[in-house]
């Protein structure tokens, strides 16, 4: 996911060094040029060689090295940067940041460096808490900086409380947030739904579907990576939410139903990708139903319909899309979906296809508008993610142009 991008990930001196190694080996596995730069502090920590050894570049820390080639190695490397992520930072380093000094290779090179910047502070607690440095940081949010809070807990100096080194997965996806991809849909507001609803029977049994919820998580991920500000409204699932997105967790198709229409009116895009009972019970017992002679007969009454709520009651120029997985007659289904529901566009998808079932990390798409259709092929659920966002992105302009 980051192919052609340049980190340059600065090392400063404090214990949480070591973890910078194996930030260092994610961005680089995920194609990203990692350019280490050291505080000579750090390299009392971990060794420059190791950086070398995992990104196949040579570290920098001496402004004045030989040898370097003939350019400004510090202002040549500044220009070519996609992003700054100063991992772990010392209290020090964050001063000197705030205050733009520059007397070291890696505050030299940050200084000419006009990209995104991310900053990790790590340190002991009453440092951190201490009011200068929370002023520093505070400075360096209000020249663009990103700040990304510590973690909480033992540290190594013995202290307990903020200022531990956030794990290197988490702010690999920080970095993948500022970076990875266009942010076409900056300051816009989007809506997922994901996976199943519960239909209580008794306090021990539900009726539901399915759905795992994969290809709502893929959305809302991929929406979040392209700037939105993403609410997620999921049924049970077993997935990992994606970071820097609102969850709300819901149950039921009622619960659904609430969460969803309390929330659209204030959205751009609504994605209802979740698998919604259509019936629920008509009552659920208080105590456990019993098994007895003879068959068992379980009256439903309807579900409210969500999308077709979200059809009637939408406001000026918002996008609704809904999903529709059908076993046969799939375009037929569908195209009068689109229109029963009054939505803008229908993801429609057949369960007897090979890769467009439920579990499956790939899905197989028609993606219908009052325009037309546009048959995806094969293809994981995060690529089918990012063609249903393009594709709204394009109804989305049409109806501002309206």
């Amino acid at each position: 996911m980051l192919t052609g991008k340049t980190i340059l990930l600065g090392v400063t001196g404090g214990i949480a060094a070591y973890k910078a190694a194996y930030l260092a080996s994610a961005l680089h596995k995920l194609h990203a040029a990692v350019e280490v730069v050291m505080t000579e502090h750090a390299t009392r920590f971990i060794a420059p060689l190791t950086f070398e050894q995992l990104t196949g570049r040579r570290v920098m820390v001496d402004t004045f090295d030989r040898n370097f080639s003939h350019q400004v190695e510090h202002i040549a490397l500044a220009e070519r940067t996609d992003l700054v992520l100063v991992a772990p930072a010392t209290a020090n380093v964050c001063a000197k940041l705030a205050c733009g000094l520059a007397d070291d290779m890696l505050t030299t090179t940050v200084l000419a460096c006009r990209c995104p910047k991310l900053v990790a502070p790590a340190m002991n607690t009453a440092m951190f808490e201490n009011p200068v440095t929370q002023d520093n940081l505070e400075r360096l949010r209000a020249y663009g900086w990103e700040v990304i809070a510590p973690a909480s807990g033992h540290l190594a100096c013995g202290a307990v409380g903020p200022g531990k080194l956030p794990e290197p997965d988490l702010l690999v996806q920080y970095v993948l947030r500022a970076v990875a991809m266009p942010h076409d849909l900056a300051g816009g507001r989007v809506l997922v739904t994901a996976g199943p609803t519960q239909e209580a029977l008794d306090p021990v049994r539900y009726l539901t579907n399915h759905s795992t919820g994969k290809m709502g998580y893929a959305l809302a991920r991929a929406a979040m990576l392209r700037g939105a500000e993403v609410t997620l409204i999921s049924g049970p699932t077993a997935l990992e939410p994606p970071p820097f997105v609102e969850v709300v967790p819901v149950r039921s198709a009622q619960d659904m139903f609430q969460a969803v229409t309390s929330r659209s009116q204030d959205c751009d895009l609504i994605f209802k990708a979740a698998a919604v009972a259509d019936y629920t019970p008509a009552s659920v017992s208080e105590d456990k139903v019993k098994k007895g002679e003879g068959e068992l007969s379980i009256p439903l009454k309807r579900t409210q319909d969500i999308l077709q709520y979200l059809g009637e009651h939408r406001r000026p120029g918002q996008v609704i899309c809904g999903f529709s997985m059908e076993t046969r007659d799939m375009l037929e289904n569908s195209r009068a979906k689109l229109a029963r529901k009054k939505v803008d566009m229908i993801c429609a998808n057949n369960l007897k296809v090979e890769g467009a079932g439920f579990g499956t990390d790939t899905n197989v798409l028609t993606l219908i508008t009052a325009q037309g259709e546009e048959a995806l092929p094969l293809m994981s659920k995060e690529e089918a993610a990012d063609r249903i966002l393009d594709r709204a992105l394009v109804l989305l302009e049409e109806q501002n142009f309206r």
